[in-house]
């Protein structure tokens, strides 16, 4: 029973760290990032870009900036993960970087295997080749763990459009 509890711990954090994490990052950083920065745009959406060349071999420090800011939503979950389940926590944080590294293997003309793929369709999760239409178009493929994030991210992007546009009018002085 001890266990059981131990393991039912361990899977939740791990879960809810990965869930939580992708949802402050998708809604709290990507998608105002797409609205209003810049930061997001340059570099993961410019032309030519590949993720191991900006990863790994660019000294541009944009690269490092906004890396720790799509990250940062993991990273306030530790605390509270870590009081429940430090493995937990530890496995949620791995299994996200490794998922950071496997949706970016698309540039390498990676295909996912088809059982791979089903089991991931199942469980809502990002393949490289879904991620690889979002650095193609960025309207499509929103959410980088979790694809039902997509929908509820395409309108926070539309609602922040709009409020962007709102208030980037011009005022009419005249009428005073």
């Amino acid at each position: 029973m001890e266990l059981a509890l131990l393991l039912i711990k361990i899977v939740a954090v791990a879960g809810l760290l990965l869930l939580i994490g992708d949802f402050l990052s998708t809604f709290a950083y990507h998608v105002p990032e797409h609205v209003f920065g810049k930061i997001h745009t340059i570099v993961h959406h410019g032309k030519n870009r590949s993720f191991f060349h900006y990863a790994v071999l660019s000294k541009n420090p944009l690269v490092i900036v906004d890396g720790f800011l799509g990250a940062l939503p993991y990273f306030i979950f530790i605390p509270f993960g870590w009081q429940i389940s430090p493995v937990g926590t530890a496995i949620g944080l791995i299994l996200g970087e490794l998922h950071v590294i496997w949706r970016h293997v698309s540039i390498i003309n990676w295909q996912t295997p088809k059982a791979i793929a089903f089991c991931c369709r199942l469980c809502f999760i990002t393949t490289p080749e879904r991620h690889w239409q979002h650095h193609q178009n960025v309207n499509l493929a929103y959410g980088d763990i979790f694809t039902f994030f997509h929908l509820p991210a395409i309108a926070w992007m539309q609602f922040l459009i709009s409020l962007k546009k709102k208030y980037q009018k011009p005022l009419d002085i005249s009428k005073a």
